[in-house]
């Protein structure tokens, strides 16, 4: 009899122990399945990458050791347009004193400030993909096995991405025990709160010291928007008193450099500039020479992003770091800049810039537009890099200071 008995035991712990282990491999199944489909829809709903033009054929290589290069190839443009001599306020013109001519109207006010756009009223893609989740979910009684399927399932599709979405889970069953909660609606609360909570301790702030040299180098891919946002940084430098110089590091793009003067006339800052296909390590010189030189306050350096998986990108982005860093405490950001809308391609972006320079901080464009807004969770869980600026929209204004509660609050809301 009770060898019976020891035989039942047996079969029924080795039932068990099967059971967990088919349940394990169809949760693994589901986790595969759900980022195949997420992975499908980014292919459907991502525009196809233009092609990258070929590379002019730089100058004859210069011997190691970086030395200082000389100016022949090097061009100043100033926002007066007169030639730099490099001594303080050289070559700017004063200011002209605006004079009423009698029965003149006088100029109108200048428009009020922009109003910071809200994220709740740009992140219409990414709220309309998880309020349907959300909203069923609220909808039910209980927590079972279905509520942290579709859980998964929402996360995974919104590009927080499989590894990050499986820590936010482990994480949360065990705040649910802890915290004793019962219903669907309470789980939803506890994990807006647990992600505010998470991104929370991250500094955010775009690190500047007045009265020391400062540089902030911009990173990444072509087509993220890079160019762009150095513009729209520059615009807002410039209008908080900030006398601002751009560095055109990409020298192998001349759009780059083309474009960056047009956003240099605009905003009032200087622009050293090379031709095409110089060295960029010149220009990263030259500018913050022509900064120490002019009394400017900020360097943005924009640098070239062919193809982030070739080695002598990589190679060069590490020179222009030593360049800057030959004067101690200078580089104060690497900002790496990502098209949101690129999910999980973009985490992976943000893995190979930061192993070769050392990001400090991420630049989110395009989160208005097909993004789904996971990848900021997914960028800062994986890695720790801070969000610390996103685009929301196509103006200078549209550029904001990521704030975590208000991201979160307008992925939750209805």
């Amino acid at each position: 009899m009770e060898l019976v008995l020891v035989l039942v035991v047996i079969l029924v712990l080795g039932l068990a122990a099967v059971g967990a282990t088919v349940a394990t491999s169809r949760r693994s199944q589901r986790r595969r399945d759900v980022a195949e489909r997420a992975a499908v829809d980014r292919a459907v709903t991502e525009p196809r990458p233009k092609a990258e033009p070929k590379a002019k054929p730089g100058p004859t290589a210069k011997p190691k050791g970086e030395p200082p290069p000389g100016p022949a190839d090097i061009e100043i443009v100033l926002p007066s347009g007169d030639d730099l001599v490099l001594e303080p306020d050289a070559g700017i013109p004063p200011e002209e004193p605006v004079v009423e001519a009698p029965g003149v109207a006088a100029p109108a006010e200048p428009p009020p400030p922009a109003v910071r756009p809200r994220l709740r009223d740009r992140l219409g893609k990414a709220r309309a993909l998880l309020a349907g989740y959300f909203g069923d979910l609220r909808s039910r009684s209980v927590i079972d096995d279905e509520v942290w399927d579709d859980l998964e399932e929402a996360l995974i599709r919104a590009d927080v991405g499989v590894t990050v979405t499986a820590q936010i889970l482990d994480d949360l069953r065990r705040r649910v025990k802890e915290a004793a909660v019962s219903t669907p609606s309470e789980l939803l609360d506890l994990l807006k709160a647990d992600l505010v909570e998470s991104m929370r301790a991250a500094d955010r702030s775009l690190a500047f010291s007045p009265g020391q040299p400062n540089v902030w180098m911009f990173v990444g891919v072509n087509g993220v928007g890079k160019t762009t946002s150095i513009g729209k940084i520059a615009q807002r430098e410039a209008a908080s008193g900030r006398k601002v110089v751009m560095a055109a590091a990409d020298t192998f793009r001349a759009a780059a450099a083309e474009q960056l003067q047009l956003w240099s006339q605009r905003v009032g800052a200087d622009l050293v500039r090379g031709q095409d296909g110089a060295d960029p390590g010149s220009v990263v010189f030259d500018a913050m020479a022509a900064a120490g030189n002019r009394g400017a306050d900020l360097v943005l350096v924009d640098t070239a992003g062919r193809l982030h998986t070739k080695v002598n990108l990589m190679e060069e982005l590490k020179k222009l770091r030593r360049i800057v860093d030959r004067t101690p405490g200078a580089l104060k950001e690497v900002l790496l800049v990502i098209d949101a809308s690129t999910g999980q391609n973009g985490l992976n972006q943000a893995k190979i810039f930061g192993e070769a320079v050392e990001v400090t901080g991420v630049i989110l464009t395009k989160l208005d537009g097909t993004a789904k807004g996971g990848i900021v969770l997914a960028v800062q869980q994986e890695l720790g890099i801070p969000v610390k600026l996103v685009g929301v929209g196509e103006s200078a204004e549209d550029l904001i200071d990521f704030d975590p509660e208000e991201f979160v609050e307008a992925l939750f809301a209805a």
